[in-house]
């Protein structure tokens, strides 16, 4: 991801300590970072390729960029098969921190503007805006917008530019973690000292970007992502029903990788995305099977077959020697390899099609990035995917694939 942010079916602890502590430890908790039930409200439970070498450095000319650079691919800014109901969704996480006192209202939607050109190009058809809101420590009962959380005004400017390209929209506000970082923490494991507090200053918070979100008329509005200390508390069965009735969308909430295979996501929602860092024991020129067996693998631990009320809300890998080992780790520096990243998209593409779900939203453009350029590696995190040519091809092949979506159908 171009991002400066900290990212990233019950088994015997045994097992769990072994299968999923390393991943932890090695970091694979983005930042952001089942099967459903018919249910109205839903607790959701127990449900060939060759690469090179690892020592490859650079995109070859082996795979260009889809039409030279993705946003050549058309002058119209109109997303070619919008989205409609049963439609798989094909997008990216579009990760916003503002920078108000140096960019103007027009600044904002001009840049917007050249994201829906670029995604455009990729075959997307929709769009997540992810931007941040705070909190002092793990155990505050407070929460507030900063001076990087773009305004509610904003938020429609860049949302209306999205809408009326025609693209799918989706209002994502991420607990940022700076303020964790001394502790080693993660959204995921907050405390605060009042529950009750904490979600009434999280009601305050999120009441006009719900209101931004119905007047930009957004498909959907996450209520949460990877809060998986708070996931079970009976605040969210006041906040969801409040945010439904401000907001006319569907109202979702993200869960992170680790709790949705191994617990049950006790969330009042009807709408559920799982942010996917599965790590997978493989070498770097593993083929793509390989990987495709390692993500089922941990699926399904969870539940097996379809899985057509699940999104992958966010997944990502970094363009590097060892990332299948550890894709959740945000801040590796190894040297650059763009088959690893591309291959992993290949094969989450593959996954969600051969699993008939929902769709997957890639992690992630940063806002004020020019998504036409090539990332400079010496700077730039590995997890940056425009500009890399390898991978936007992947990215296009399955945007641009014939899977029709999950339908309505209502197998979990």
């Amino acid at each position: 991801m171009r991002s400066r942010l900290p990212l990233l079916a019950i088994f015997p602890v045994t097992v769990l300590t072994i299968v999923l502590g390393s991943p932890f430890i090695l970091g694979n908790h983005p930042v952001r970072w089942e099967s459903g039930s018919a249910l109205p409200k839903i607790v959701i439970g127990d449900e060939k390729e060759s690469s090179t070498p690892s020592g490859h450095t650079g995109d070859t000319a082996t795979a260009s960029s889809p039409s030279g650079s993705p946003s050549s691919a058309t002058d119209a800014l109109q997303v070619a098969k919008p989205w409609k109901k049963g439609m798989a969704q094909w997008g990216v996480q579009l990760y916003w921190e503002e920078e108000k006192t140096k960019r103007s209202d027009t600044f904002i939607e001009n840049q917007a503007r050249k994201h829906a050109k670029y995604l455009i190009g990729l075959g997307a058809n929709s769009v997540s805006v992810s931007f941040p809101f705070y909190i002092q420590s793990s155990t505050s009962d407070t929460l507030s917008a900063g001076a990087k959380t773009p305004s509610p005004e904003r938020l429609r400017r860049v949302l209306k530019v999205f809408q009326d390209a025609g693209f799918r929209t989706t209002v994502r506000p991420i607990l940022d973690e700076g303020t964790l970082k001394q502790n080693n923490g993660w959204r995921g494991d907050i405390e605060p000292a009042s529950r009750s507090a904490w979600f009434a200053s999280y009601k305050k918070f999120l009441t006009p970007y719900l209101q931004a979100a119905e007047d930009a008329k957004a498909d959907t509005f996450v209520i949460g992502t990877e809060l998986n200390s708070l996931e079970s508390d009976p605040g969210w069965d006041t906040l969801v029903p409040y945010a439904e009735k401000s907001f006319s969308g569907e109202v979702s909430y993200d869960a992170n990788w680790d709790n949705y295979v191994t617990g049950r996501i006790n969330m009042p929602v009807n709408h559920l995305g799982v942010d996917g860092y599965f790590p997978v024991k493989v070498a770097d020129t593993a083929p793509v099977s390989d990987l495709v067996a390692g993500w089922n693998n941990w699926l399904d631990k969870k539940a097996t077959g379809p899985l057509s009320k699940i999104l992958v809300s966010e997944t990502g890998i970094g363009a590097m020697n060892g990332a299948y080992h550890a894709p959740g780790d945000f801040y590796a520096r190894r040297a650059v390899n763009p088959r690893v990243q591309a291959n992993w998209y290949k094969a989450v593409c593959q996954v969600v099609q051969d699993r008939k779900m929902q769709g997957v939203y890639w992690w992630s453009l940063w806002f004020d990035d020019d998504p036409n350029t090539k990332p400079d590696d010496k700077v730039a995190s590995r997890l940056d995917f425009a500009g890399r040519p390898l991978t936007e091809a992947a990215i296009k092949s399955c945007f641009t694939s014939d899977y029709a979506g999950p339908g309505t159908a209502t197998t979990s």
